[in-house]
């Protein structure tokens, strides 16, 4: 039998060529391998909502007595303490529009002196500065006419047109025997009315009898 003998350097160039090859990744790595790392994603954090309580808009104030004292320096008054929704009118039913309010006076005021929100509406009832406040106060503003006639007797003719439908066709004599023209009807008294005080108002033409006032009917 023949047996082949393989040198000593033979065995040796084989072994270091074997060493040298490459060799085969199998992707198991080892313990000490580092892959790319997959960013953590951050921690989300729990945040806690508290609902905001509800808030009372509405606030209140004082509203001091203004009667006796005079127009303007009842309204700043009022709006010192907080109210500036602020109205006036003519105390005597003529009227008549508070231009100048250093010439007039406070005879009444609505709301009556008191605790109220400061939204409220504050309306004055005035007199000029040489004129005697009607008692009571004087009287209310003027209210819309609705399907039967008011009673404007002793009324300013501006009123009873005031209260009257804007539509509503409306003739004014002078019944005094003068024949004057009326022309400030604030200046001038509703003696007679036609439809009369009462009557169903169904869109007809009013005719206002008048004097000014001081004069007799």
């Amino acid at each position: 039998m023949r047996f082949t003998r393989t040198s000593a350097a033979t065995a040796l160039l084989l072994a270091a060529l074997t060493a040298c090859g490459p060799t085969t990744d199998t992707g198991t790595g080892d313990a000490t391998s580092t892959a790319p790392s997959t960013p953590k994603a951050p921690d989300t954090a729990t945040v806690e909502t508290t609902e905001e309580p509800s808030v009372d808009t509405e606030s209140t104030a004082a509203l001091p007595d203004m009667v006796g004292k005079g127009l303007q320096s009842a309204q700043d008054e009022a709006q010192g303490a907080g109210f500036y929704h602020l109205t006036s009118h003519d105390a005597l039913g003529r009227g008549r529009n508070q231009i100048l309010d250093r010439g007039w006076k406070v005879c009444a005021q609505t709301p009556a002196p008191g605790t109220h929100s400061t939204d409220t509406r504050v309306d004055f009832s005035t007199v000029k500065l040489k004129e005697s406040c009607p008692a009571g106060g004087g009287e209310a503003e003027p209210e819309k006419a609705g399907s039967t006639m008011p009673n404007f007797v002793g009324k300013a003719v501006k009123v009873a047109r005031q209260a009257l439908d804007s539509s509503t066709s409306i003739t004014v004599d002078d019944v005094s025997g003068q024949g004057r023209m009326v022309l400030i009807e604030s200046n001038w008294k509703v003696c007679t009315t036609d439809p009369a005080a009462g009557e169903e108002l169904v869109g007809q033409p009013v005719t206002i009898g008048a004097v000014k006032f001081g004069e007799s009917c």
